[in-house]
């Protein structure tokens, strides 16, 4: 099994937070209606926008779980 350089995780997990962060911006700009979809409603949107946000948070306790 070849060894990981400490730099390779150092990246990997700032790419992995951006993302994280990303996803949670957009998600409570939907939520918030900062960020709105044409022709779709803004209920709808809303709920998109919780559901992007808990499936966020779901996928940070995961792979939080996944590496202990």
């Amino acid at each position: 099994m070849a060894k990981t350089r400490p730099i390779s995780t150092l990246v990997s997990l700032v790419v992995w937070l951006t993302g994280v962060l990303v996803s949670l911006a957009v998600g409570f700009g939907m939520i918030d209606q900062v960020l709105t979809i044409k022709w779709i409603s803004p209920v709808i949107t809303m709920w998109a926008g919780w559901v992007v946000v808990i499936l966020t948070l779901l996928s940070v306790i995961l792979a939080i779980a996944d590496k202990l």
